[in-house]
């Protein structure tokens, strides 16, 4: 039975972050996954999920200025010391919480760049991320981004993220695949996933086109989960989605899987 973590950075935005635990176990949730959580004292972090009795299962690397459009910089020249700061405070987070799985994110294309330069770049930083995770027990993904979604993100096909993967050869990273940003980019998830199951090391599902909960939108997810799960997929499934309205009333979708999620962490 597919298994679900609540993004906390995306649901339950009616309570405060710390808050957001809590409501994600009560809901049933048998996990959580978040963006960016370097705003809060990773001890209140590791505190929240220690009380809730959820384990988190996913984080991204620092993004560096969101609001200026910065999505990470992975893929930059002249920014690899910045980035591999952020692998250490990446690192210090998912420790203080337990989290064993993290985002490495690209960064946006820069005006002029010519792509075989960012891709070494991004496979360079990708080697050294995966060498300073890999002392910890963590490993690392990398996601492709719709472009509508994160525009001139360097990394938006599934294509060239096992490109990526194959060319930096790091043990600890795979695929992060995303239904929403590769339903926008690329379509025929289904035979998508089964071709790439061996490399996913995380699936996480939003519909489209809203990026709102599963049945909003053009996505078959009862098809799509069972087909998952037949696949034999033992990850998580991360419920990274904008609830249309008050989180608890969009989660109808989820009220098959509730009670299995439960016995599974019994």
């Amino acid at each position: 039975m597919a298994r679900f973590a609540a993004n906390l950075s995306m649901m339950f935005g009616e309570v405060g972050f710390v808050d957001r635990f809590a409501a994600a176990g009560a809901c049933g949730f048998g996990a959580v996954e978040y963006q960016f959580p370097y705003a809060v004292d990773r001890r209140d972090l590791a505190a929240a999920a220690r009380d809730a009795k959820l384990p988190v299962i996913l984080h991204n690397m620092p993004p560096g200025d969101f609001d200026k459009g910065e999505r990470g910089y992975g893929c930059l020249p002249g920014r690899q010391a910045e980035f591999r700061d952020q692998v250490v405070q990446a690192i210090d987070y998912a420790r203080a919480v337990g989290c064993t799985k993290i985002h490495v994110m690209a960064g946006v294309w820069p005006q002029g760049a010519m792509e075989e330069d960012l891709n070494k770049v991004f496979v360079e930083n990708l080697r050294y991320a995966g060498k300073e995770t890999a002392k910890v027990g963590i490993d690392i993904l990398i996601e492709p981004l719709s472009r509508p979604s994160a525009p001139n993100y360097f990394l938006c096909k599934s294509k060239q993220a096992i490109r990526l993967i194959d060319e930096a050869r790091v043990p600890n990273l795979s695929l992060q695949y995303d239904a929403f940003h590769m339903q926008v980019m690329e379509g025929n998830l289904a035979a998508t996933i089964e071709r790439l199951l061996p490399r996913i090391g995380h699936i996480q599902i939003a519909d489209a086109p809203g990026r709102n909960e599963p049945g909003t939108g053009e996505i078959n997810f009862p098809f799509l989960i069972a087909h998952i799960d037949r696949l034999g997929y033992k990850g998580w499934i991360g419920a990274e989605y904008k609830p249309a309205g008050e989180t608890k009333a969009g989660l109808g979708w989820y009220a098959p899987y509730r009670a299995q999620n439960k016995l599974q962490l019994a």
